[in-house]
């Protein structure tokens, strides 16, 4: 599994575009996170309605059909871009310098093809919601209240569009470091060693204190 990451910038045009992209993704997962907050909210509301006023909230199951890609999709760019997600580095915590490179290469190739199929499947799948001749421009909607069911659908060939953009710039990023030998690479989430998460963690505690 992923450990610690840092990613390295500098005044090259990756890093800027690198930077620039990071701010989107910063924004589409707080986004993710205020949806959490909400449907929090949502089950106090619904909870409280059903236990003192025996009426639960109207579409409450509805509401978080639509919440659900919110949750699951807009911060996943992010979490890339900062080297967050589940892998595996047994094998890829072992390798140095160029053959490190195109193991990266080789994975987020893989990746990046993928998602450009799901973003084509997804587009697809909101195409077949979305009319805007139908009553709220929806072909379908929620089963209890009636919620247009397409801007749900849409969130997921957006967050997977960023998504690749954020893997177009990793791939420069280790191909980069590839053709040139570096050591250090913009735009790319570098594991940390153990001295070195705890010299951060150490850092982030007196700024807490100062």
């Amino acid at each position: 599994m992923a450990g610690s990451t840092s990613v390295l910038e500098d005044d090259s045009v990756l890093s800027i575009l690198d930077r620039s992209l990071h701010k989107l993704e910063t924004l589409l997962a707080l986004i993710s996170g205020l949806a959490v907050f909400g449907l929090m909210m949502l089950a106090v509301a619904s909870v409280g309605g059903r236990n003192f006023f025996n009426s639960p909230l109207p579409g409450y199951v509805d509401w978080i059909e639509q919440a659900m890609p919110l949750i699951a999709f807009m911060g996943i760019a992010y979490t890339q871009r900062n080297g967050g997600h589940i892998r595996m580095d047994i094998l890829i915590g072992q390798l140095k310098g160029r053959l490190l490179w195109l193991a990266e290469i080789i994975s987020v190739l893989l990746i990046l093809i993928l998602m450009l199929l799901l973003v084509w499947g997804t587009w697809s799948h909101f195409q077949r919601s979305f009319d805007f001749n139908a009553p709220l421009w929806s072909r379908d909607s929620s089963m209890d209240i009636a919620l247009p069911i397409w801007p749900a659908k849409l969130l997921a060939p957006v967050a997977f569009s960023v998504l690749c953009v954020r893997l177009v710039l990793q791939l420069w990023g280790y191909t980069r470091a590839f053709v040139f030998g570096l050591d250090r690479p913009v735009a790319v989430p570098m594991i940390e060693d153990a001295a070195t998460q705890a010299a951060h963690e150490a850092d982030s505690l007196l700024a807490e204190k100062d």
